[in-house]
């Protein structure tokens, strides 16, 4: 039977006019903000009763951006949205994820490439054979190494060329798309809620907070570790049931038969094609060593993987005009997740240009402000909890961590103080509520993207997801409680 719930793209059109609607209703505001160079000094913070909260000397702000001066914000005038803005809108919201939309294009045309060495299809036959009766270290390894990858360099938009890939090993072993991207997003989303030096969050939210890189640092390895276990278990135990019975499948009425995700005939991995793996290899090698000593990001791992094509032709013995046809193909099966991308994009454009996004922020931070002054014991740790919560809602408005953080930790880090639960508290609470939610929130355009990609619906994607979610938070609220009685600094 047909689901009646709302596609995908439905579903973000329905939240784009929701936007709309809500700029008519909220009165606009907006916080003061100033331009911060990644080799500028923070020297003081603004606290919410108008004092200074003075950082350590030195402290350097990693990262560009505009930072929020917490206590700053004001109502302000502001000209309503034309009626027709949830449809005008939508070519900006392409146009501020032109970055992200055009790297999905080329990164699909690229792995269209290299798939058409055979390499991929080889190495996921050989995990098959070699792993195919022990799926636990299967699970496991590949949920570890997203999870690394998150955690160290903040991989995840690079991801996305590997779902249908994993959907194919996946349906190979008898196991589901939801399995696959299982794999692929429960390693994303703890590697992000429990980064260790994640430049695009914790760092700078570190930054902002005042607090050195290195605290803390080892007992979040630690954490990660908890929940990729966590995370495997979950993953094994739904795909036992699967295995043991096919109907139980969240996804069994999908179909999958047309081709797009079956295994080839030819997975023999030769010698060309181990080449154009370690060639792979490399250039992510190429790109973490790009990011931590010259900041690369999205523009040079593009043509990271442009240059990947380019050895694979060879290594493959790929006609020019055939390496065409394939990139072109690849490229065009991203399509639909390059929507997702820059219809999800439109949310955040209608709520900024109504000037109503800073004014939802500040609401669900004041509810905050009632703990200001509770000290050791229970109330401060009902006061850690409240900023797990915030921290959670405000990313269902602003689904970047980077963003997320300029707006919310000039406002979380002296509150931490004020409710003396500690900096470090404030920052454990941000990751989470920020990498934890990204596996559930509607308003990841990435995870819409991915969750189209292998074709699994929203709604399976929850049932699957919110009993791991809890798991997971029971977890940080436990994190969070320690963290706050001994007020971490």
């Amino acid at each position: 039977m047909k689901s009646r719930f709302p596609d995908a793209l439905v579903l973000i059109f329905a939240m784009i006019v929701l936007a709309q609607l809500a700029s008519y209703v909220l009165p606009a505001g907006t916080f003061e903000r100033e331009l911060v160079d990644k080799d500028a000094t923070v020297e003081a913070l603004l606290l919410p009763d108008g004092s200074t909260y003075e950082v350590p000397a030195g402290t350097k702000q990693r990262s560009p951006g505009r930072r929020v001066k917490a206590g700053s914000y004001k109502r302000v005038e502001a000209e309503s949205l034309p009626w027709h803005a949830a449809l005008t809108r939508i070519p900006k919201g392409m146009e501020e994820a032109a970055d992200i939309i055009f790297f999905v294009f080329i990164v699909g045309g690229v792995i269209g490439i290299v798939k058409a060495t055979g390499a991929i299809d080889a190495a996921i036959g050989t995990a098959i054979r070699k792993l195919g009766d022990r799926p636990e270290v299967l699970v496991f390894g590949m949920i570890s190494l997203f999870a690394v990858g998150s955690s160290t360099i903040g991989m995840a938009e690079e991801y996305m060329p590997f779902v249908p890939i994993l959907v194919a090993m996946c349906l190979a072993l008898k196991m589901d798309a939801i399995v696959a991207l299982a794999i692929v997003y429960i390693g994303a989303g703890v590697g992000y809620g429990c980064a260790a030096m994640n430049p695009f969050t914790i760092l700078i939210a570190k930054d902002i907070a005042g607090q050195p890189p290195t605290t803390f640092f080892w007992p979040r390895w630690g954490l990660l570790l908890v929940c990729v276990a966590i995370g495997t278990h979950h993953t094994l135990a739904y795909a036992r049931r699967i295995k043991a019975d096919p109907s139980k499948s969240l996804v069994a009425d999908v179909h999958y038969g047309d081709g797009a995700y079956d295994m080839p005939g030819d997975v023999q991995l030769t010698r060309p094609r181990i080449a154009v793996l370690v060639s792979f290899a490399a250039m992510i090698g190429v790109f973490v060593w790009g990011v931590n000593v010259h900041e690369w990001y999205l523009v040079e791992l593009a043509g990271l993987f442009f240059g990947l094509a380019l050895v694979s032709m060879a290594l493959g013995q790929i006609s020019p005009n055939a390496a065409a046809s394939h990139f072109t193909r690849g490229a065009a099966e991203m399509t639909g997740t390059a929507l997702l991308i820059g219809f999800a994009r439109t949310i955040e454009v209608v709520l900024v240009e109504a000037s109503v996004i800073d004014t939802v922020i500040v609401g669900i931070a004041s509810i905050l402000e009632s703990a200001q002054g509770l000290g050791d014991g229970p109330a401060a740790v009902l006061g850690a909890w409240g900023m797990l919560l915030v921290q959670s809602l405000c990313n269902f408005l602003i689904p970047s961590g980077s963003g997320q953080a300029y707006v919310t930790m000039p406002i979380m880090a002296p509150l931490a103080d004020l409710i003396g639960v500690g900096r470090e508290t404030a920052v454990l609470a941000y990751q989470f509520g920020d990498g934890f939610t990204n596996m559930l929130v509607p308003t990841n355009a990435l995870l819409m993207g991915m969750l189209a990609l292998g074709r699994v619906p929203y709604q399976r994607w929850v049932r699957f997801i919110v009993p791991f979610l809890i798991k997971i938070y029971l977890v940080a609220m436990i994190v969070l409680a320690w963290a706050a009685l001994v007020q971490l600094q």
